[in-house]
């Protein structure tokens, strides 16, 4: 049987939707969303916009809380994106700007390019990863499932990686700063 919404009076005033408004000017992004982030290739900026998502920064706080999904805005230089990494849910990316390559397999060895408002979606549990491939700072959407959509796997390779680069994740998930190794 197929559900239909129901017909609500709920109704909302201007200043009350608000609460539900994220501008892009008022954002504030995160250098160290994830482990990855001080490793050469993989430096680039996260805008969290509804929810953490699966962010690692305890600092960063999206203006607008977790629904069913979580939000966010990717920002990069060309040749630069995230390392390869599973999710405990789907992942949907859409380029805004320029060219990304989305790459998965247990070593990252398929890929697919994609362009502006082109749309992919990765199963939960596939390693993936995904880097600029044009020629300029490109933006990219991001969108996980799930109210609480679990924390990013890392390779163990990656996390010494990290380690040597001067970040670890703690018992709680999150990015934490440590002499390097």
């Amino acid at each position: 049987m197929i559900q239909t919404a129901s017909v609500s009076d709920i109704d909302y005033t201007v200043e009350e939707m608000e609460s539900f408004v994220a501008r892009f000017k008022d954002q504030k992004s995160s250098h160290k969303a994830f482990i990855d982030t001080r490793i050469p290739g993989h430096e680039r900026e996260i805008f969290s916009i509804i929810g953490n998502g699966v962010q690692e920064d305890p600092d960063m706080r999206p203006p607008i809380p977790p629904q069913d999904f979580h939000l966010a805005m990717i920002r990069s230089e060309p040749g630069k994106g995230a390392a390869l990494h599973s999710h405990l849910t789907q992942e949907v990316f859409m380029p805004l700007t320029g060219r990304w390559a989305i790459f998965w397999g247990p070593e990252g060895e398929k890929e697919v390019e994609l362009g502006p408002y082109d749309v992919i979606s990765v199963p939960l549990h596939v390693m993936r990863g995904f880097r600029n491939v044009g020629e300029e700072t490109a933006m990219m959407l991001a969108v996980v499932g799930g109210h609480d959509p679990g924390r990013v796997g890392w390779p163990d390779s990656l996390k010494d990686m990290a380690r040597a680069a001067g970040l670890v994740i703690d018992e709680d998930g999150n990015l934490r700063e440590v002499d390097p190794a």
